[in-house]
């Protein structure tokens, strides 16, 4: 953890549980625990699981011209987000490149957080509110505790009214266990969750009495890289992960398009103006790759940046792989060429210790409509 310079609250409990704190974004996260990681995508798929995922930056955007700043900086229609609703976007280059995503969370009329992972986020932000009336503040205190499950909405509706009645992308101030906290119907599972935004100081308390007092419904401690099982069903993407700042072209800087990534459904409709705006639309059509599923033959799963083949020529490679026990199949995301991100198409993937058949598949592998994540009551 000597690269760390951000600290969860929550340190004693991970190092309990086996980890090592490995470095992400700064923070020291729990990759690993000591127990089995295939109990944690099980639970999370059929019970509910609990994660820290408080090395998600946090940064308060308050001021007449946030919502301006929102705007130039992101991909989504600021003015179809009213307070208490959220929405997942993008932000680009000038060059119409992706460099981070995020959810926008609008928490009044001149307020606004924005989360977001790894990328370039706050320093778009900066460089968006220069000149302009709007204050930007990095929140490091703020935990974000992450319960995910189809069992999550049944443990916090004893705690939490009107928990039920929250919809998909919206949030609500409100308290839990007597505590101060902001609770989001978001999460990266592709399952039904929440996540908790609460203060340094409350979140092991919170933490220890979700676990203690949902071990009766089967809610356990997940690993930070659980997320990578379940987001390879869901389709999900992790920068750098699954982008060119990993994989790079050769003689080409990174970055990806949008359309190249799947993304493009974060632009609202009709929007002009952010950053990016004009090379985003005309890079439509020139994709030099796709991003497209992989289902492989078999119960190994594919080695992270194996090579893909077809008839002997390399069309892509697989950034992170999964062997589901649940539905008993191995399946990955990979970067394809896109004449070979087509639903069918025969490849080979060739892991370290031996090519396996595999087949293109279309993104997500689980819940295509997306009903588990926005079902109702």
């Amino acid at each position: 953890m000597t690269a760390s310079w951000r600290f969860s609250a929550l340190t004693d409990r991970h190092r309990a549980l086996g980890s090592k704190l490995e470095d992400w974004s700064g923070m020291g996260t729990a990759w690993s625990y000591d127990g089995d990681a295939d109990a944690e995508y099980v639970a999370i798929r059929t019970k509910a699981g609990l994660m820290d995922v408080s090395g998600l930056k946090k940064v308060h955007v308050t001021g007449p011209h946030a919502s301006h700043l929102i705007d130039l900086a992101t991909t989504r229609d600021v003015e179809k987000i009213y307070p208490g609703k959220s929405a997942y976007a993008c932000m680009l280059n000038e060059a119409g490149k992706f460099t981070d995503d995020c959810i926008l969370y609008r928490t009044g009329p001149n307020s606004w957080m924005v989360v977001h992972g790894s990328g370039t986020g706050h320093e778009e932000l900066t460089k968006a509110a220069m000149g302009r009336d709007v204050s930007l503040r990095f929140d490091d205190d703020l935990h974000d505790l992450s319960l995910q499950g189809p069992l999550a909405v049944d443990f916090l509706a004893d705690r939490v009214p009107g928990i039920r009645d929250l919809p998909y992308f919206h949030h609500m101030q409100t308290r839990l266990f007597g505590l101060p906290v902001m609770i989001s119907r978001t999460g990266y599972t592709g399952e039904r969750g929440y996540e908790i935004f609460c203060r340094g100081q409350d979140a092991p308390a919170i933490w220890d009495r979700i676990l203690d007092e949902g071990a009766s419904l089967g809610i356990i401690p997940c690993r930070f890289t659980t997320l990578d099982m379940l987001r390879v069903e869901s389709y999900l993407l992790f920068y750098p992960y699954d982008n060119s700042q990993k994989y790079p072209f050769a003689d080409e800087g990174p970055g990806d398009t949008l359309w190249e990534l799947g993304l493009d459904f974060t632009v609202s409709p009709g929007k002009t103006g952010f950053r990016g705006a004009e090379e985003h639309y005309r890079l439509k059509g020139r994709e030099r790759f796709k991003i497209f599923g992989v289902l492989l033959e078999g119960e190994a799963p594919a080695d992270e940046g194996a090579p893909i083949f077809k008839d002997g020529k390399q069309v892509g490679i697989a950034t992170c792989g999964l062997y589901s026990v649940l539905a008993k199949r191995s399946m990955a995301i990979a970067r394809l060429d896109v004449d070979c991100a087509v639903a069918g198409t025969p490849l080979e993937v060739r892991n370290a210790a031996g090519p396996i058949k595999a087949t293109a598949q279309a993104l997500p592998f689980d819940d295509p409509k997306k009903l588990k994540r926005t079902a109702k009551g």
